[in-house]
């Protein structure tokens, strides 16, 4: 899954982005508000987080401003601020959720799996497909009770399949999600790790990954 972090101060933006990196999200950065509002304008994500505090725009403004473009990722407000008229004002402007800082890392997980999962029809952080049991929460992933053991990249492909299960991904939308922007879309990057992940998830078991020729593949159940 990929997220936008427009947060000015680099320090915070630096330890956001390793946090979220070491849970295996894929992470844009942006330092002001002029610049979040490009990145969310070009790029598809599927989270976005924002201080409020943003210079050349600031992040109410830009939440208004993409909610007014009709972009609605789900928004998570940072602000040193934790007034009630702050939370209320950024909530009406369009923020799905707000937290103040300093925040427990943690908490600020638990908040990103719950806004990700209100885009989707999954509202559990354990996830059934099938035989196919994917826990969000411990990045852990089960088939036939059996422990499968992935690496960062080929959890955030898995994740992305199942959250999309019965729809059909082309690459495009699978690389606007699974990597940042510095994912060169001409290699063949993606057919290799759909093919490992299927030789993991696959052994002894129907496919659950369907390739759909010349555009891309459905995730289905077993």
């Amino acid at each position: 899954m990929r997220i936008l972090v427009v947060e000015d101060d680099p320090g915070i933006a630096a330890t956001v982005r390793r946090g979220l990196v070491r849970m295996h999200y894929s992470v844009d950065l942006a330092y002001d508000g002029e610049h979040g509002y490009e990145q969310a304008m070009i790029n598809q994500y599927d989270l976005i987080i924002l201080d409020i505090r943003l210079p050349k725009l600031d992040g109410r403004n830009l939440c208004r401003s993409i909610r007014d473009a009709g972009i609605a990722t789900p928004v998570l407000m940072l602000s040193a601020v934790g007034s009630s008229a702050e939370v209320i004002g950024s909530l009406d402007d369009g923020a799905d959720d707000y937290m103040t800082k300093p925040f427990d890392f943690d908490i600020l997980l638990a908040r990103i799996r719950t806004l990700m999962r209100r885009g989707t029809d999954q509202l559990r952080s354990e996830i059934h497909v099938g035989n196919l049991v994917l826990h969000t929460a411990t990045r852990s992933v089960y088939r036939n009770g059996r422990p499968i053991d992935l690496t960062a990249k080929e959890f955030a492909l898995l994740e992305y399949f199942v959250m999309n299960r019965g729809k059909v991904l082309t690459r495009e939308q699978i690389s606007e999600h699974v990597w940042d922007t510095n994912f060169n879309p001409r290699s063949n990057v993606i057919e290799s790790l759909v093919r490992l992940v299927r030789q993991k998830i696959d052994t002894g078991e129907t496919s659950m990954i369907q390739t759909i020729r010349g555009v891309g593949y459905r995730f289905m159940d077993s």
